[in-house]
């Protein structure tokens, strides 16, 4: 019995802590936000009256080595028009950084800062690793991922 305790313990621990949440590593790099970004669209609709743009269809955002995809993006200028102040993502969106990929219904950059927010149905792929989860806030610059919501992911064995 006591042995059967001490598996329960080692092997369900961490699961049960990733329930609440979970801390991890995103992107195998940090990330520089005061590098410029680059926008790819089929359709830019801009609203010069709210400093805003709209990107629709096969949306492309490139940061240093950080790539978004979504299709569509509103894109929300600073009020000096200085540069990009947010970048709201919707419609199924797909942030890939090094090896590192995940995807959400939508997402929220907050440029200034280097924070993004996914959220609905996220899935973040590490190598042969996957955790799934109702949010991720993806921290840019310290190169890590905070995952809340329903977190899971399946611990395998070490190999044979």
């Amino acid at each position: 019995m006591a042995r059967l305790t001490a598996f329960f313990l080692l092997f369900c621990s961490p699961v049960a802590s990733l329930a609440q949440g979970s801390q991890v590593a995103f992107g195998n790099t940090q990330q520089d936000s005061s590098l410029p970004v680059e926008v790819t669209a089929e359709t830019l609709d801009v609203n010069q009256n709210d400093n805003t743009a709209i990107f629709t269809g096969n949306v492309i955002i490139g940061q240093g080595e950080m790539r978004l995809s979504a299709p569509r993006v509103l894109v929300v200028y600073k009020d000096d028009q200085s540069g990009i102040k947010r970048l709201e993502a919707r419609g199924g969106v797909t942030i890939i950084s090094g090896q590192d990929a995940a995807e959400g219904r939508e997402a929220d950059y907050d440029v200034d800062n280097g924070m993004i927010e996914l959220r609905g149905d996220v899935l973040l792929v590490q190598g042969p690793q996957a955790l799934t989860s109702d949010k991720m806030v993806v921290d840019t610059r310290a190169g890590t991922a905070h995952m809340t919501g329903q977190v899971k992911t399946v611990l395998q064995p070490e190999g044979e």
